[in-house]
Protein backbone atom coordinates (compact mmCIF):
# COMPACT_ATOMS: atom_id res chain seq x y z
CA UNK A 1 0.00 0.00 0.00
CA UNK A 2 2.88 2.10 1.03
CA UNK A 3 0.24 5.14 2.11
CA UNK A 4 0.41 6.47 5.54
CA UNK A 5 -2.54 6.86 7.89
CA UNK A 6 -2.77 9.03 10.99
CA UNK A 7 -5.49 7.68 13.43
CA UNK A 8 -6.39 10.33 15.99
CA UNK A 9 -7.27 8.35 19.61
CA UNK A 10 -4.90 5.62 18.14
CA UNK A 11 -3.92 4.26 21.77
CA UNK A 12 -7.54 4.01 22.30
CA UNK A 13 -10.29 0.83 22.08
CA UNK A 14 -10.52 1.37 18.52
CA UNK A 15 -7.58 3.33 17.37
CA UNK A 16 -5.15 0.63 19.10
CA UNK A 17 -6.96 -2.29 17.00
CA UNK A 18 -7.36 -0.18 13.87
CA UNK A 19 -3.45 0.21 14.28
CA UNK A 20 -3.18 -3.42 13.95
CA UNK A 21 -5.76 -3.54 11.68
CA UNK A 22 -3.64 -1.55 9.05
CA UNK A 23 0.01 -2.37 10.19
CA UNK A 24 -1.92 -6.16 8.75
CA UNK A 25 -2.57 -4.81 5.13
CA UNK A 26 0.38 -2.86 5.00
CA UNK A 27 -0.29 0.48 5.43
CA UNK A 28 2.42 2.69 7.04
CA UNK A 29 0.30 4.10 10.96
CA UNK A 30 0.97 6.98 12.87
CA UNK A 31 -0.72 7.71 15.81
CA UNK A 32 -1.74 10.50 17.97
CA UNK A 33 -3.12 10.16 21.29
CA UNK A 34 -2.73 12.35 25.05
CA UNK A 35 -3.02 9.05 26.80
CA UNK A 36 -5.82 10.56 29.03
CA UNK A 37 -5.52 8.84 32.56
CA UNK A 38 -9.75 8.60 32.72
CA UNK A 39 -9.15 6.69 29.85
CA UNK A 40 -5.79 4.72 30.00
CA UNK A 41 -5.04 4.67 34.07
CA UNK A 42 -1.74 6.37 35.61
CA UNK A 43 0.13 3.68 34.26
CA UNK A 44 0.40 3.54 30.69
CA UNK A 45 3.32 5.11 29.31
CA UNK A 46 4.73 5.07 25.46
CA UNK A 47 6.76 1.95 26.32
CA UNK A 48 3.35 -0.10 26.31
CA UNK A 49 2.25 0.89 23.20
CA UNK A 50 2.55 -0.52 19.63
CA UNK A 51 6.22 -0.20 18.49
CA UNK A 52 5.15 -0.29 15.01
CA UNK A 53 3.61 2.55 14.67
CA UNK A 54 4.97 5.92 15.14
CA UNK A 55 3.46 7.71 17.89
CA UNK A 56 2.50 11.42 18.81
CA UNK A 57 1.99 11.97 22.06
CA UNK A 58 -0.57 15.09 23.05
CA UNK A 59 -3.49 17.03 22.32
CA UNK A 60 -5.20 17.21 19.22
CA UNK A 61 -5.78 20.68 19.98
CA UNK A 62 -1.70 21.34 19.74
CA UNK A 63 -1.25 22.82 16.89
CA UNK A 64 2.56 22.28 16.36
CA UNK A 65 2.09 18.50 17.79
CA UNK A 66 -0.82 18.36 15.16
CA UNK A 67 1.37 19.26 12.29
CA UNK A 68 4.20 17.46 12.66
CA UNK A 69 1.56 14.30 12.87
CA UNK A 70 0.20 15.34 9.70
CA UNK A 71 3.08 15.68 7.27
CA UNK A 72 3.51 13.77 5.18
CA UNK A 73 0.17 11.58 5.77
CA UNK A 74 -2.31 10.84 3.17
CA UNK A 75 -5.28 9.68 5.17
CA UNK A 76 -6.96 10.50 8.24
CA UNK A 77 -8.99 8.42 10.40
CA UNK A 78 -10.19 10.89 12.98
CA UNK A 79 -11.57 8.76 16.41
CA UNK A 80 -10.26 11.21 19.24
CA UNK A 81 -12.97 11.36 21.61
CA UNK A 82 -14.29 11.43 25.59
CA UNK A 83 -17.25 8.89 25.69
CA UNK A 84 -20.21 7.99 27.49
CA UNK A 85 -23.81 9.08 27.82
CA UNK A 86 -23.60 9.36 31.51
CA UNK A 87 -20.76 10.62 31.92
CA UNK A 88 -21.43 13.57 29.02
CA UNK A 89 -24.06 14.58 31.46
CA UNK A 90 -22.36 15.26 34.09
CA UNK A 91 -19.19 16.56 32.45
CA UNK A 92 -20.25 18.33 29.65
CA UNK A 93 -17.76 21.25 29.48
CA UNK A 94 -15.47 18.41 29.31
CA UNK A 95 -17.22 16.40 26.29
CA UNK A 96 -17.90 20.13 24.64
CA UNK A 97 -13.60 21.39 24.71
CA UNK A 98 -12.82 17.99 23.92
CA UNK A 99 -15.21 16.47 21.41
CA UNK A 100 -16.55 19.41 19.42
CA UNK A 101 -13.65 22.22 20.20
CA UNK A 102 -11.17 19.72 19.67
CA UNK A 103 -12.44 18.42 16.70
CA UNK A 104 -12.38 21.99 15.07
CA UNK A 105 -8.87 23.03 16.17
CA UNK A 106 -7.53 19.12 14.74
CA UNK A 107 -9.98 20.12 11.34
CA UNK A 108 -8.51 23.77 11.36
CA UNK A 109 -4.92 21.96 10.61
CA UNK A 110 -5.84 18.96 8.89
CA UNK A 111 -7.31 21.23 5.62
CA UNK A 112 -4.34 23.18 5.28
CA UNK A 113 -2.58 19.51 4.40
CA UNK A 114 -2.98 17.71 0.93
CA UNK A 115 -5.11 14.95 2.66
CA UNK A 116 -6.61 12.27 -0.16
CA UNK A 117 -9.46 11.09 2.94
CA UNK A 118 -10.86 11.83 5.86
CA UNK A 119 -12.68 9.22 7.95
CA UNK A 120 -14.56 10.42 11.06
CA UNK A 121 -16.28 7.87 13.56
CA UNK A 122 -19.39 9.26 14.44
CA UNK A 123 -22.06 7.17 16.53
CA UNK A 124 -25.34 5.79 16.35
CA UNK A 125 -26.83 8.01 19.70
CA UNK A 126 -27.05 11.36 17.12
CA UNK A 127 -30.66 9.72 15.84
CA UNK A 128 -31.68 9.15 19.22
CA UNK A 129 -34.63 7.15 19.24
CA UNK A 130 -34.69 4.56 16.39
CA UNK A 131 -36.96 4.01 13.74
CA UNK A 132 -40.22 2.75 13.82
CA UNK A 133 -42.66 0.83 11.97
CA UNK A 134 -46.51 1.91 12.17
CA UNK A 135 -48.60 -1.68 12.64
CA UNK A 136 -51.86 -0.02 11.02
CA UNK A 137 -50.97 2.16 8.09
CA UNK A 138 -47.66 -0.16 7.43
CA UNK A 139 -45.31 3.14 7.10
CA UNK A 140 -42.21 4.20 9.01
CA UNK A 141 -42.41 6.77 11.60
CA UNK A 142 -39.71 8.46 13.86
CA UNK A 143 -41.01 9.40 17.10
CA UNK A 144 -39.42 10.42 20.73
CA UNK A 145 -40.27 9.74 23.89
CA UNK A 146 -41.99 12.69 26.42
CA UNK A 147 -41.47 13.36 30.21
CA UNK A 148 -44.73 12.95 31.21
CA UNK A 149 -44.87 9.27 29.78
CA UNK A 150 -41.64 8.82 31.10
CA UNK A 151 -42.45 9.27 34.57
CA UNK A 152 -45.30 7.77 34.53
CA UNK A 153 -43.19 4.57 33.48
CA UNK A 154 -44.85 4.03 29.90
CA UNK A 155 -41.55 2.99 28.38
CA UNK A 156 -42.67 2.02 24.75
CA UNK A 157 -43.60 4.24 22.27
CA UNK A 158 -46.80 3.83 20.84
CA UNK A 159 -49.34 5.64 18.24
CA UNK A 160 -52.01 8.14 19.36
CA UNK A 161 -54.52 5.64 19.61
CA UNK A 162 -52.15 3.72 21.84
CA UNK A 163 -51.02 0.71 19.91
CA UNK A 164 -47.76 -0.36 20.10
CA UNK A 165 -45.09 0.78 17.45
CA UNK A 166 -42.50 -1.81 16.25
CA UNK A 167 -38.75 -0.97 16.37
CA UNK A 168 -37.37 -1.65 13.21
CA UNK A 169 -33.29 -1.10 11.61
CA UNK A 170 -32.55 2.72 11.84
CA UNK A 171 -31.66 4.13 8.15
CA UNK A 172 -28.74 7.09 7.69
CA UNK A 173 -31.83 8.94 6.61
CA UNK A 174 -33.52 8.94 9.60
CA UNK A 175 -33.17 12.66 11.18
CA UNK A 176 -30.78 13.09 14.02
CA UNK A 177 -32.06 14.38 16.83
CA UNK A 178 -29.45 13.84 19.97
CA UNK A 179 -31.04 13.03 23.21
CA UNK A 180 -27.57 13.89 25.77
CA UNK A 181 -24.00 15.73 25.22
CA UNK A 182 -22.39 13.04 24.11
CA UNK A 183 -24.24 12.51 21.12
CA UNK A 184 -24.42 16.22 20.31
CA UNK A 185 -20.94 16.48 20.61
CA UNK A 186 -20.99 13.20 17.81
CA UNK A 187 -22.98 15.15 15.93
CA UNK A 188 -21.32 18.22 15.76
CA UNK A 189 -17.73 16.05 14.60
CA UNK A 190 -19.61 14.47 12.04
CA UNK A 191 -21.11 17.60 10.55
CA UNK A 192 -18.18 19.78 10.85
CA UNK A 193 -15.97 16.98 8.76
CA UNK A 194 -18.64 16.66 6.41
CA UNK A 195 -18.52 20.17 5.79
CA UNK A 196 -15.22 20.97 5.32
CA UNK A 197 -14.60 18.01 3.15
CA UNK A 198 -17.17 19.12 1.25
CA UNK A 199 -15.60 22.97 0.95
CA UNK A 200 -11.94 21.82 0.87
CA UNK A 201 -13.01 19.08 -1.50
CA UNK A 202 -11.43 16.30 0.99
CA UNK A 203 -13.54 12.87 -0.24
CA UNK A 204 -14.85 12.57 3.82
CA UNK A 205 -16.54 9.68 5.27
CA UNK A 206 -18.61 9.37 8.52
CA UNK A 207 -19.05 5.97 10.46
CA UNK A 208 -22.13 5.88 12.86
CA UNK A 209 -20.76 2.74 14.87
CA UNK A 210 -23.26 1.58 17.30
CA UNK A 211 -22.56 -0.44 20.66
CA UNK A 212 -18.66 -1.30 19.62
CA UNK A 213 -17.59 -4.06 22.03
CA UNK A 214 -14.75 -6.28 22.32
CA UNK A 215 -10.94 -6.83 23.73
CA UNK A 216 -9.92 -3.43 24.84
CA UNK A 217 -6.47 -1.53 25.84
CA UNK A 218 -7.46 -0.83 29.35
CA UNK A 219 -9.92 -2.37 31.05
CA UNK A 220 -10.57 1.59 32.18
CA UNK A 221 -11.51 2.58 29.08
CA UNK A 222 -15.06 4.03 29.04
CA UNK A 223 -15.42 3.14 25.15
CA UNK A 224 -16.35 -0.45 26.70
CA UNK A 225 -19.74 0.60 27.61
CA UNK A 226 -22.84 -1.10 28.92
CA UNK A 227 -21.47 -4.59 28.59
CA UNK A 228 -17.63 -4.00 30.73
CA UNK A 229 -20.47 -1.92 33.13
CA UNK A 230 -22.40 -5.25 33.57
CA UNK A 231 -19.33 -7.53 33.90
CA UNK A 232 -17.63 -5.05 36.17
CA UNK A 233 -21.20 -5.62 38.55
CA UNK A 234 -21.11 -8.66 38.00
CA UNK A 235 -17.58 -9.87 38.79
CA UNK A 236 -17.65 -7.31 41.89
CA UNK A 237 -21.00 -9.28 43.02
CA UNK A 238 -22.94 -6.81 42.12
CA UNK A 239 -26.13 -6.79 40.50
CA UNK A 240 -26.17 -5.23 36.70
CA UNK A 241 -28.08 -1.87 37.19
CA UNK A 242 -30.35 -1.69 34.07
CA UNK A 243 -32.65 1.29 33.48
CA UNK A 244 -36.35 0.91 32.59
CA UNK A 245 -37.60 -2.59 32.18
CA UNK A 246 -34.41 -3.80 30.63
CA UNK A 247 -36.55 -5.06 27.42
CA UNK A 248 -35.00 -1.55 25.63
CA UNK A 249 -32.44 -3.05 22.63
CA UNK A 250 -28.95 -2.02 21.40
CA UNK A 251 -27.09 -2.93 18.21
CA UNK A 252 -23.69 -4.93 19.45
CA UNK A 253 -21.04 -4.69 17.07
CA UNK A 254 -17.48 -6.39 17.27
CA UNK A 255 -14.82 -4.03 17.06
CA UNK A 256 -12.77 -6.18 14.93
CA UNK A 257 -15.98 -5.79 12.33
CA UNK A 258 -15.62 -2.03 13.17
CA UNK A 259 -11.37 -1.72 11.76
CA UNK A 260 -12.51 -3.27 9.40
CA UNK A 261 -15.31 -0.80 8.32
CA UNK A 262 -12.56 1.78 8.71
CA UNK A 263 -10.46 0.32 6.35
CA UNK A 264 -13.34 -0.35 4.26
CA UNK A 265 -13.42 3.07 3.94
CA UNK A 266 -10.09 4.61 3.33
CA UNK A 267 -10.19 1.90 0.14
CA UNK A 268 -13.28 2.15 -1.20
CA UNK A 269 -13.31 4.29 -4.84
CA UNK A 270 -15.88 7.25 -5.52
CA UNK A 271 -17.22 7.18 -2.79
CA UNK A 272 -17.56 10.99 -2.56
CA UNK A 273 -18.75 12.54 0.98
CA UNK A 274 -21.03 9.78 2.83
CA UNK A 275 -22.45 8.36 6.05
CA UNK A 276 -22.65 4.87 6.97
CA UNK A 277 -24.24 2.80 9.71
CA UNK A 278 -22.01 0.38 11.04
CA UNK A 279 -23.53 -2.14 13.15
CA UNK A 280 -24.82 -5.99 13.28
CA UNK A 281 -27.72 -4.95 12.32
CA UNK A 282 -29.93 -6.62 15.01
CA UNK A 283 -31.32 -5.67 18.55
CA UNK A 284 -30.58 -7.25 21.49
CA UNK A 285 -32.51 -6.61 24.93
CA UNK A 286 -30.23 -5.49 27.67
CA UNK A 287 -31.74 -7.80 29.90
CA UNK A 288 -30.96 -10.73 28.02
CA UNK A 289 -27.40 -9.41 27.00
CA UNK A 290 -27.00 -9.02 30.86
CA UNK A 291 -28.08 -12.88 31.56
CA UNK A 292 -25.39 -13.64 28.97
CA UNK A 293 -22.82 -12.07 30.87
CA UNK A 294 -23.97 -13.99 34.03
CA UNK A 295 -23.79 -17.16 32.68
CA UNK A 296 -20.31 -16.47 30.87
CA UNK A 297 -19.20 -15.91 34.16
CA UNK A 298 -20.03 -18.77 35.49
CA UNK A 299 -22.32 -16.45 37.88
CA UNK A 300 -25.76 -17.26 36.70
CA UNK A 301 -27.47 -16.63 40.32
CA UNK A 302 -26.12 -12.94 39.79
CA UNK A 303 -29.82 -11.54 38.40
CA UNK A 304 -29.79 -7.61 36.86
CA UNK A 305 -31.66 -4.86 38.80
CA UNK A 306 -34.00 -3.68 36.85
CA UNK A 307 -34.51 -0.12 38.13
CA UNK A 308 -37.78 1.34 36.71
CA UNK A 309 -36.25 4.28 36.75
CA UNK A 310 -35.47 6.59 32.89
CA UNK A 311 -32.09 8.15 32.58
CA UNK A 312 -31.92 11.48 31.19
CA UNK A 313 -30.16 11.34 27.66
CA UNK A 314 -31.35 7.17 27.26
CA UNK A 315 -33.44 5.95 24.18
CA UNK A 316 -35.82 2.86 23.89
CA UNK A 317 -34.72 1.18 20.83
CA UNK A 318 -32.30 1.38 17.98
CA UNK A 319 -30.52 -0.97 15.63
CA UNK A 320 -28.39 -0.55 12.36
CA UNK A 321 -30.05 -1.12 8.92
CA UNK A 322 -26.42 -1.78 7.27
CA UNK A 323 -27.21 -2.18 3.65
CA UNK A 324 -25.78 1.00 2.42
CA UNK A 325 -22.12 -0.02 3.91
CA UNK A 326 -22.63 -3.27 2.38
CA UNK A 327 -23.39 -1.66 -1.12
CA UNK A 328 -20.67 0.79 -1.34
CA UNK A 329 -18.24 -0.61 1.47
CA UNK A 330 -18.27 -4.01 0.81
CA UNK A 331 -19.09 -4.53 4.94
CA UNK A 332 -20.53 -7.45 6.46
CA UNK A 333 -20.13 -8.32 10.44
CA UNK A 334 -18.40 -11.00 10.57
CA UNK A 335 -18.45 -11.90 14.61
CA UNK A 336 -21.20 -13.63 16.02
CA UNK A 337 -22.52 -12.04 19.07
CA UNK A 338 -22.54 -15.37 21.52
CA UNK A 339 -18.84 -15.71 19.97
CA UNK A 340 -17.32 -12.21 20.63
CA UNK A 341 -18.43 -12.46 23.98
CA UNK A 342 -16.88 -15.10 24.22
CA UNK A 343 -13.70 -13.65 23.23
CA UNK A 344 -14.34 -10.54 25.02
CA UNK A 345 -15.35 -12.39 28.39
CA UNK A 346 -11.96 -14.31 28.09
CA UNK A 347 -10.48 -10.98 27.90
CA UNK A 348 -11.55 -9.56 30.52
CA UNK A 349 -12.09 -11.62 33.19
CA UNK A 350 -7.71 -11.32 33.30
CA UNK A 351 -8.30 -7.68 34.06
CA UNK A 352 -9.09 -5.79 37.30
CA UNK A 353 -12.95 -5.03 37.52
CA UNK A 354 -14.16 -1.81 37.86
CA UNK A 355 -17.31 -0.56 38.61
CA UNK A 356 -18.00 2.64 38.04
CA UNK A 357 -21.56 2.63 37.26
CA UNK A 358 -22.40 1.99 40.74
CA UNK A 359 -21.10 5.72 41.40
CA UNK A 360 -21.60 7.58 38.35
CA UNK A 361 -25.78 6.16 38.96
CA UNK A 362 -25.42 7.95 42.61
CA UNK A 363 -24.18 11.24 40.66
CA UNK A 364 -26.84 10.97 38.37
CA UNK A 365 -29.36 10.48 40.97
CA UNK A 366 -28.20 13.90 42.90
CA UNK A 367 -28.05 16.09 39.94
CA UNK A 368 -32.20 14.92 39.06
CA UNK A 369 -30.91 12.92 36.16
CA UNK A 370 -32.75 10.07 36.98
CA UNK A 371 -36.61 9.79 36.41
Amino acid sequence: MNQTVLITGGAGFIGSHLCQELLDHDYKVRALDNLLPEVHGTERSQESLNPEVEWFLGDIRDEDLVNQALNGVQIVCHLASVVGVGQSMINMSQFSKINTSGSASFCEILVRKPIERLVIASSNTIYGEGMYQHPLLNSKVAVERNLTQLQEKKWELRTHEGTLLEPIATPEEKYPNPRNVYALTKYDQEQLALMLGAIYEIPTVALRFFNVYGPAATSKDPSGGVLRNFASQILTDRSPLIYEDGHQRRDFVHVRDIVRSCRLAIEAENLGDRVFNIGSGQGRSLLQVARQLANLLEKPEIEPEVTQRYRHGDIRHCFADIQKAKHYLGYQPSIEFQDGLKDWIDWFKQQDPVDIEFYLHQTLDERGLLV
